[in-house]
């Protein structure tokens, strides 16, 4: 079920926005990825994004192993790594009127981000560094591989995962706001984001299928014997 709905918000995701865009530019591209020619040499920019994809994920892979999968030794090393981790009481409710949810929040400026810092340690700032804001209490581990997908992509200044590219993926997936008051540079910028958000999604997707079809498996075996697997 969790599966089936994960696609099912990747799909509505992808052709709403992708639909958006292409009234925007007509019948062009609108991807960054293209090839590119210099003194007789072609670059595949294509390439370069699907290794830097499976980079990353074979590194977050390692990571999430090392940790046993178990949330809350990965926030841990989320800690270490100079990211701040907010338990609330209730961090849907508190995060539901700046449009926000629990987990992984970009850096922010001004208004929200003053409205974060006061429910984050009732400071009074501006600014605020990308941050971690969960409820206290159990943490559903898929919804959380999510979120550190794009935190660890964050950190390593992947494209699309950005406050501004973010934020215009917010804009125009739950507004109705016109795309055609976009700039090139914005449209390139949503653009990534609509890629990254995919990519995360799919990554939880492929590791609830490994994972549950690894466990059903092992459950199969000590149940009925290996020769029956």
């Amino acid at each position: 079920m969790f599966k089936d709905f994960l696609y099912k918000v990747l799909e509505i995701q992808e052709k709403f926005l992708r639909r958006r865009l292409s009234k925007t530019i007509g019948a062009k591209s609108f991807s960054s990825r293209k090839r590119q020619f210099s003194d007789g040499c072609t670059l595949d920019l294509n390439s370069m994004a699907d290794a830097e994809k499976q980079e990353l994920e074979d590194k977050l892979t390692n990571i999430l192993k090392t940790y046993e999968y178990n949330p809350v030794r990965i926030l841990d090393y989320i800690k270490s790594q100079g990211t701040k981790v907010v338990y609330l009481n209730d961090a849907k409710k508190i995060l539901n009127p700046i449009c926000e949810n629990e987990g992984f929040i970009y850096p922010q400026k001004g208004a929200k981000a003053l409205y974060l810092s006061l429910a984050a340690n009732r400071t009074f700032k501006l600014k605020t560094d990308e941050m971690f804001m969960l409820s206290k209490g159990e943490i559903n581990k898929y919804y959380f591989i999510y979120h550190f997908y794009n935190w660890y992509a964050f950190k390593h200044n992947i494209a699309g995962m950005d406050t501004e590219s973010q934020d215009l993926l917010k804009k125009y997936l739950f507004t109705n706001s016109d795309t055609k008051e976009l700039q090139l540079s914005e449209i390139y910028k949503l653009k990534d984001a609509i890629r990254q958000d995919k990519a995360s999604i799919e990554f939880v997707v492929k590791l609830c299928r490994n994972y549950e079809g690894a466990k059903q498996a092992l459950n199969k075996m000590q149940n009925e014997g290996s020769a029956k697997l």
